[in-house]
């Protein structure tokens, strides 16, 4: 196959993913929030189950007006919604999902995923500065200490994942897999789906859009498609964590038949992980913001650190 084609391809193929993921996971959060917390309407919307209920949202935010205040950076305030969305599409493209199947194999792939996920983050903080309000900037406050907190736990259980693998590739840290890693990296895989919950502004760590306390924090100005893209980017980036985790702690494609069936072998691991996220929002209680940092500081840098720890000393003993 000609490598433009081969190129262009991949490109259709992660693209389609990204439209389509994250619609699936919004209209399943809308199903378990409905059933774990006995909500009528989402199960009203196409009558049969609520088929039609992320349709009735898409237009209904489509028919609102784009205002944008008089306050506010107009440039940026403009520009902040789409970088969630350009970053975890960026992110995406780099997540294998067979031995062959993905959008681009860069040798340092996780760095690469790490980096640009990070960029969406900042498309919040850069949403409550440009606001011209003063809750959206006590938001975005909020969003920049959340970030510079959950980064350092995230960054150091990935960096254990990839000193047992050996590699800072995607498609290397997935085929050096085994077993054995569901055990020896569990302490960093839970620091892992902490942190990106975090990361994402998920309850139970959703401080800077605190509805109770900032009305809706760095969104507070933001109306229509403008506000239905943080939202589709928070969708999204529940995607690219979910296969992320399932990437580095469950072997990304391992199972029967790998070459053939590894992408749906991906599907239903990062889908476990998707539900664990969409589980802990049903579940638990906004903490406070002291709290946040908590456990943050004193519960996850610590177990990262232990875990970098016994996977560097481990690493040099089997090499041995």
């Amino acid at each position: 196959m000609n490598e433009y084609v081969e190129i262009v391809i991949r490109s259709v193929c992660v693209l389609a993913a990204f439209l389509v993921l994250p619609l699936v996971v919004g209209q399943t959060e809308h199903k378990v929030m409905a059933h774990m917390q006995g909500r009528l309407g989402p199960m009203e919307a196409g009558r049969f189950h609520g088929w039609a209920q992320l349709i009735a949202d898409g237009v209904k935010f489509a028919q609102k007006e784009d205002v944008v205040p008089l306050a506010a950076d107009k440039r940026v305030f403009r520009v902040a919604p789409a970088l969630g969305i350009v970053s975890y599409l960026l992110a995406l493209a780099v997540i294998p999902f067979g031995p062959d199947f993905f959008g681009a194999n860069v040798p340092g792939g996780l760095v690469w995923l790490l980096a640009v996920s990070g960029i969406g983050t900042l498309g919040t903080l850069m949403a409550g500065w440009s606001s011209g309000n003063k809750y959206s900037l006590l938001g975005g406050m909020r969003t920049a200490a959340q970030l510079v907190s959950y980064e350092l736990p995230l960054i150091l259980v990935c960096a254990s994942f990839a000193i047992a693998a050996g590699s800072l590739s995607m498609v290397g840290i997935a085929q050096a897999w085994n077993p054995w890693w569901l055990i020896w990296q569990l302490p960093g895989a839970i620091v892992f789906l902490v942190a990106a919950t975090a990361e994402l502004q998920r309850p139970p760590f959703d401080m800077p859009v605190a509805d109770s306390e900032l009305v809706m924090g760095p969104y507070t100005e933001y109306t229509g498609l403008r506000f239905a893209l943080f939202l589709l980017a928070e969708y999204a980036g529940i995607v690219v964590m979910s296969f992320l985790l399932a990437a580095l702690w469950l072997g990304a494609w391992a199972g029967p038949f790998p070459h053939s069936l590894g992408w749906l072998w991906m599907l239903i691991k990062g889908g476990i992980f998707a539900f664990v996220i969409i589980w802990i929002r049903v579940a638990w209680p906004r903490l406070r913001e002291d709290q946040l940092q908590r456990v943050a500081w004193l519960g996850l840098v610590p177990i990262a650190l232990l875990q970098l720890a016994i996977t560097a000393v481990g690493v040099v003993v089997t090499s041995q």
